[in-house]
This record gives C-alpha cells, structure tokens and sequence, in this order.
C-alpha cells in the first residue's frame, strides 16, 4: 500500500461525496440564481484577475506532482514519471517561471485555460480513487473524470469554444435548465451510490 500514490488512496466513498455535494451545489445554483450565473460565465473568460489565480492553483498543484523528495508535506504527492524522472529539476524551476511569464503576456482567455489546467489536476485523483474499486458503480466517478479531461484539453487548446459553449447555453432558458437539472440529477445519483454501495471502499 505504502508503493501506491496518495491518489489510489483516497476513500472512494468521500471523493464520490465530495464529487456530488460539488455537483450539487453548482447545479443548484444555477436554478436558484440563473442570472447571476449566466452574467458571471459570459464575463468569465476575459476576468484576467480571476485567470491568475485559477492558474497559480493549477501550476501549484502541478508541481507538487513533481516536487523533489525531501520536502516532507511539499513532497507528499510527487509522482515517479518513468524515464522522464531526469526532466523533474528543469520541471521545478520552469514551471514557476511560466506562471509569471503566462500571467504576464496571455490575454486572450487566460481564465479559461486556467481553468482546463485546473480540470487536468482535478481529474487525477478521482481517477485515483475509482481505481481497481469493486463496486462497478465506480464508474459513475472516472465517467466524469474523463469528461472533465476532455472538456478542460479543449479549455486548454481551444478556450473559445468554452465562450461559444457558454452562449449558447445561455441564449436559452430552456437549454439552462436541462444543462443543469441533468447535472442536478448527476449528483444526487452519485450521491445515491456512495451512501449505498461506496462505504467502506
């Protein structure tokens, strides 16, 4: 067990928790305050502010996948990358040295690919956490973790169509509401299935 990332040890049944209250809640507000939240998404991917801080978390929380050993709680998560082992020194002085020049120079959609860096994070440990779990109500959990890689990739490489998704989402109330009752009943029904099949896993 000590050979295995912090990740594979996650509790299936408080990561699937975690997963549905967050689920939960975004998607409840979005039916209790639909305005709010359709002004904050149409001004999100030009919120420059917001992008660096999305991209200080993401870039954080990338090195400490590559962190060197010996930094006690620093180095908790850092991963064995194989044969590319020999580029984590160049990795932890670079990747600081992007988040400055990023936030300096990137204009365009910044918080946009902020936040597909943070989806990227985000999907590991809940891939983590499904891993080789018996219950094969699991898959509810790497179901969304794939779909969140896939949707935070285009963020990454295509931010626009993260705009052209969120007008089209909201230039219709009808579309809202389905956009967010299907994700409503994505979490209760993740919720559902760890109360009863994830304890103890």
């Amino acid at each position: 067990m000590d050979s295995m990332h912090p990740y594979q040890q996650l509790p299936l049944f408080t990561t699937g928790l975690v997963l549905a209250f967050w689920l939960i809640a975004v998607h409840a507000l979005m039916l209790a305050k639909p305005a709010a939240l359709k002004a904050f998404l149409v001004k999100f991917p030009r919120n420059q502010t917001l992008g660096q801080v999305l991209l200080g978390v993401g870039l954080a929380w990338f090195w400490l996948l590559i962190a060197p050993s010996g930094f006690g709680t620093f180095s908790a998560l850092a991963m064995d990358l194989g044969e590319f082992n020999n580029a984590k020194g160049i990795l932890q002085v670079l990747v600081p040295i992007s988040l400055v020049l990023v936030c300096m120079s990137v204009r365009d959609f910044l918080a946009v690919r902020a936040l597909g860096l943070v989806g990227l994070m985000a999907a590991a440990p809940l891939l983590g956490a499904a891993f080789l779990k018996d219950p094969s109500t699991r898959l509810l959990v790497p179901i969304f973790a794939y779909a969140l890689l896939t949707a935070s990739m285009f963020c990454v490489g295509m931010p626009y169509l993260f705009r052209d998704a969120v007008t089209w989402v909201t230039a219709d109330g009808k579309r809202w509401t389905l956009c967010a009752v299907a994700g409503l009943g994505y979490g209760i029904a993740t919720a559902v299935c760890a109360f009863t099949f994830w304890r103890g896993y």
